[in-house]
């Protein structure tokens, strides 16, 4: 899966945020990005903490352990879950997917 990336700290997802859908979703792969839709406009930082929310709940884990680590104003937002594991979180991804 070209969006995950294991590093010393954790797990490190690539995403492309579609803001303003009309639900939560996983779509597919789109380039080298996880795509996602989500309900909330990409205004004052709701589809960043949205995003978080989203993800900590299809991996398992508390929406304070999902960080932002980058595109804060972009689309293309890479997210940190620290001390995953990259297998758990791969299983959960293609669940999500399904």
């Amino acid at each position: 899966m070209p969006f995950l990336q294991e590093t010393s700290e954790g797990v490190v997802l690539s995403v492309y945020v579609q803001p303003r859908a009309s639900r939560n979703q996983l779509v597919g792969i789109q380039g080298e990005e996880l795509k996602v839709r989500l309900t909330s406009p990409p205004v004052e930082g709701a589809a960043n903490a949205l995003c978080r929310e989203y993800f900590a709940k299809l991996v398992g884990v508390p929406k304070s352990a999902v960080a932002l680590i980058g595109g804060e104003r972009s689309r293309h937002k890479k997210l940190l879950v620290p001390g995953a594991d990259i297998k758990e979180v791969r299983q959960a991804l293609e669940r999500a997917l399904q």
